[in-house]
């Protein structure tokens, strides 16, 4: 092995290079997945060295009309319905084949139509049979065989286990908290030709479609599947003074964590049936014994939580993630550090600077991985703070909508709040005036 200088400019720009290629494929999977999450479709391109070739997918759940005529206009491959394991057992999806010897061992099920459809072939009668792949009241025989659309099965582990569209398509449904099936149609030129990476590229500019490879998503799920040792312990209902909550704890590497739940179909899909379909009214909320079992004054924190809850019960659903992230992460002993540097005149941002840690040493992964367990890919968020929204969005969440949630300043924590909105960008100042 050759030992290269680590301070080298050529081994510091490859790393640069290497940063930057991170960084892009981490917002182009993070967009994808918002994109699936809102029905719509976008393109898939696999390895070069594989098929090189593109697929256009999107979610069963959002296999309309509309969708289907794209793919078939614009991709006009093949329509197939990737979809889990699990879900072509139930549907007793039997394989096309005994022996498959196709090139990349891709899990052609035996075809299928709706009952309900006349030939089958129409873009109607396709998200009719893609629909009720995905509704929890099919049964087998609702399903007419053969026909003219053309279930894949995904191998367990998804593009982890093997780089291929089937796996793809059901990965990035689960990780838009859809159901784990998705429609993806090869990508062809107008001469029948297979298209590129260039024309790839150039079609999804067209048409203003996301697209991502293969390989990002990959590096997606490895970086973002995380904790990787969560876990839901306990569960319990929670009566408080502003309602009764379902409260879930989790373990994540060591740390603990709960979630306050309300509404019939959170918990519905909390306990494993079809995920939430509409955006959820979400707190997610960062420990805080000072403020929120003390009462102290000197930050916002307890109000917070307190108007979070109220907001839940007022509306009847909702979900608020408490944290164990005292100290926006540096722990509470920490924070009582910093609190002495503030009484010598340091407001929290340098303070935190002196002591050698981080304005904020929050990460928000966690946080996403319990939206997913509990069913939730898309949130109404109360919070302030545009980096909460940034890592989130990352990590795979939609943010429907942003909900202000100001407390009016006191004579202790307004030169805090100053500093939250002024030099940390949280979004205080026109909502702190109406207060």
């Amino acid at each position: 092995m050759a030992i290269t200088d680590s301070h080298s400019p050529i081994d510091s720009a490859s790393t640069s290079a290497d940063a930057a290629a991170d960084a892009e494929a981490e917002r182009a999977v993070a967009r994808a997945i918002r994109e699936i999450a809102a029905g719509h479709v976008i393109v898939v391109a696999d390895d070069e060295s594989r098929e090189n070739e593109g697929d256009l997918i999107c979610a069963a759940r959002y296999a309309t009309t509309a969708n289907i005529a794209f793919m078939a206009t614009h991709g006009r491959g093949l329509i197939c319905t990737p979809m889990s394991a699990e879900l072509a057992t139930r549907l007793d999806l039997p394989p096309m084949c005994t022996a498959n010897t196709d090139n990349h061992q891709t899990a052609f099920t035996v075809s299928i139509d709706h009952v309900t459809t006349s030939t089958g072939i129409s873009a109607r009668d396709r998200s009719l049979t893609a629909l009720a792949c995905i509704d929890p009241d099919t049964r087998p025989q609702d399903f007419r065989r053969p026909g003219h659309m053309f279930p894949l099965v995904a191998r367990p582990g998804g593009v982890l286990e093997r780089n291929g569209h089937t796996e793809a398509t059901v990965d990035l449904a689960r990780l838009a908290g859809l159901e784990p099936c998705g429609l993806c149609c090869e990508m062809m030129k107008e001469d029948g030709t297979m298209m590129r990476r260039d024309d790839l590229r150039a079609f999804a500019d067209e048409h203003g479609l996301a697209l991502i490879t293969i390989a990002q998503l990959q590096a997606y799920r490895r970086a973002h599947e995380f904790p990787r040792t969560m876990c839901r312990v306990a569960q319990v209902q929670l009566p408080s003074d502003y309602g009764t909550f379902t409260m879930v704890g989790y373990e994540a590497d060591g740390a603990e964590h709960v979630a306050l739940v309300m509404g019939d179909d959170v918990l519905a899909a909390m306990a494993g049936d079809a995920p939430v379909r509409e955006p959820v009214l979400c707190r997610v909320h960062s420990q805080c014994l000072t403020g929120d079992v003390f009462g102290s004054q000197r930050c916002d924190c307890g109000p917070q939580l307190r108007e979070a809850m109220r907001r839940v019960t007022e509306r009847g659903r909702g979900v608020i993630l408490y944290l164990s992230q005292e100290g926006r992460g540096i722990g509470l002993l920490n924070k009582l550090r910093t609190y002495e540097l503030q009484e010598q005149g340091l407001d929290t941002l340098d303070a935190n600077l002196k002591l050698g840690f981080p304005a904020d040493a929050r990460e928000y992964e966690t946080a996403a991985a319990m939206l997913r367990d509990l069913g939730i890919a898309s949130i109404d968020l109360m919070t302030n703070n545009p980096d909460k929204i940034g890592q989130l969005e990352r990590a795979g969440i939609v943010i429907d909508r942003r909900v202000p949630l100001v407390i009016a300043p006191t004579d202790y924590d307004a030169q805090y709040l100053s500093t939250k909105e002024h030099r940390m960008g949280h979004l205080l100042g026109a909502l702190a005036k109406e207060n």
